[in-house]
């Protein structure tokens, strides 16, 4: 039984033996035709033998394993492979000897004991029918492996985040259609992210808003930037919510918008405390303007009522009395128009303006204000003026707040210009234009901040209110400042 064994093991050994000196010669056979296409290689290309003793075949497998080439021909995977991979690693050489190509990941220890991941494919080398080894190439994967890693950390940091978000955060297609919804869904529209996705954000949101919603969904699918929006969703108990979303395109490899991401936020108490802002400047606005308006008012009264003391006198002229008494009664009722305009809390309203016919009733409610503080209101038109869409009575309530600010400015009188013009762009641009004493640098810096004010009694919210009220019509307010006036110029589009 003993001879039997050594007999079968001396045969084993002549096979390899026979089989490595057939491997020997065909990789010396090769390496005079391939030499130099392995020595440019970056992988690390090696055969081993039917023991699993490594012969490296490019100046790779020394810097790739960290072994000299003369020590890497004497070690295996036992060698080099790290405990956890060296099963595996093994197994799958076996597999290769039975004609099967392997290709897997696994991780090594260098020489000098540092740990490189790399990804290895084994396929055997045939001779004459019989595999004889197998070739190996091994790449470096440390760092596709830490970036991997990384990955999939900021994966579930984000995943963590979006859901554990105060903010409802969406992933749709450009048209709108969910594909991924946060569960604080439930918290601010009461359904559950199952019930949301495969669904259209447009059947949500309240029609008043979907030509808003529109617009800025083509600026966002057009991949041009980034858009923010407000408007109303609907809960599922049926109400509206009050929301502002911050859109941002995914761009595919075409560089086309595959996806957009929202970051959408409950904004339903701010609108309330901005219309309680708004309805506070509006009635301040309103008291400021009373003495002046209440002057106004007398002097056409105290016509009326000689007017009607001569009627009684003079039947022959009573028809031209009565013509005065209806003009400066109409301007009474334009007058107290108006002031009830201003204090009259509304919802937005979009409409077709002419701009000129918004001026004409403002100046007739400030230039009382003005000539009292003998102070002379100017409205020039420097080219043929346009409808506007707009709220006509919000954009009163800013003309209004700006040239108050203009007269209050005006110490000593003075002029204040009001310049209206229209752009290449397609826009309107209102500039005013006074004489007062400016505005400091750091003042200017502060304008619009809530309660910032710089008079005895201000409360600061005029202007910031003014910059809400163009925002929502998509325009913009710019101020410049020096010693002897200010310019506040308000840019509206002309199409919305």
């Amino acid at each position: 039984m003993k001879e039997t064994y050594i007999e079968l093991n001396s045969s084993t050994y002549t096979i390899k033996r026979k089989k490595r000196m057939l491997l020997d010669k065909l990789l010396k056979d090769s390496l005079q035709h391939y030499k130099s296409l392995f020595a440019c290689d970056s992988d690390a290309i090696y055969a081993m033998d039917l023991d699993g003793y490594f012969i490296p075949l490019n100046p790779a497998c020394e810097i790739l394993f960290g072994y000299p080439s003369m020590e890497f021909s004497k070690l295996t995977y036992m060698k080099v492979m790290t405990l956890e991979h060296l099963d595996r690693a093994l197994s799958l050489f076996y597999k290769s000897l039975e004609g099967k190509l392997q290709n897997f990941d696994c991780q090594i220890i260098q020489k000098i004991g540092e740990l490189r991941d790399l990804n290895i494919t084994n396929y055997p080398i045939v001779i004459n029918d019989d595999i004889v080894g197998v070739y190996g190439i091994a790449k470096d994967i440390t760092e596709i492996k830490q970036k991997r890693k990384k990955l999939r950390e900021n994966e579930a940091l984000y995943q963590l985040l979006m859901e554990n978000s105060l903010d409802l955060i969406t992933k749709s297609t450009p048209n709108g259609e969910f594909l991924y919804v946060s569960s604080y869904s439930k918290e601010i529209i009461g359904f559950t992210p199952d019930e949301l996705i495969g669904k259209s954000v447009k059947e949500l949101i309240h029609l008043d808003d979907l030509n808003d919603y529109e617009n800025n969904k083509e600026i966002v699918s057009s991949g041009h930037g980034n858009g923010r929006i407000t408007f109303r969703l609907k809960h599922c108990n049926g109400h509206y919510i009050w929301v502002e979303a911050l859109c941002k395109p995914i761009l595919n490899d075409q560089n086309v918008v595959s996806e957009i991401i929202s970051v959408i936020r409950d904004v339903t108490e701010k609108k309330r405390t901005e219309a309680l802002l708004l309805q506070s400047e509006k009635l301040s606005v309103a008291g400021q303007l009373a003495a002046g308006i209440a002057h106004e008012i007398r002097n056409p009264l105290t016509a009326i009522k000689g007017f009607l003391q001569l009627i009684e006198a003079e039947q022959d002229t009573q028809k031209t009395y009565f013509d005065i008494i209806n003009s400066e009664m109409n301007r009474i009722e334009l007058i107290l128009g108006e002031l009830l305009i201003l204090s009259k809390p509304h919802a937005l309203k979009f409409e077709k303006k002419n701009i000129k016919q918004i001026f004409d009733q403002v100046k007739a409610l400030i230039d009382t204000q003005a000539i009292m503080n003998n102070i002379e209101v100017e409205i020039t038109y420097l080219s043929n003026l346009q409808t506007l869409l707009c709220d006509e009575n919000q954009l009163k309530q800013v003309f209004i707040n700006i040239l108050k600010n203009s007269i209050e400015a005006m110490h000593n009188g003075g002029k204040i210009t009001v310049e209206v013009d229209t752009t290449e762009s397609n826009q309107m641009q209102i500039r005013f234009i006074d004489q007062g004493c400016g505005i400091t640098e750091e003042n200017l810096q502060r304008i619009g901040q809530p309660f910032f004010t710089t008079k005895e009694k201000g409360t600061g919210l005029g202007l910031m209110i003014s910059m809400k009220i163009i925002e929502k019509h998509n325009g913009t307010i710019h101020i410049s400042s020096e010693n002897n006036g200010t310019k506040i110029e308000v840019t509206l589009p002309l199409t919305r």
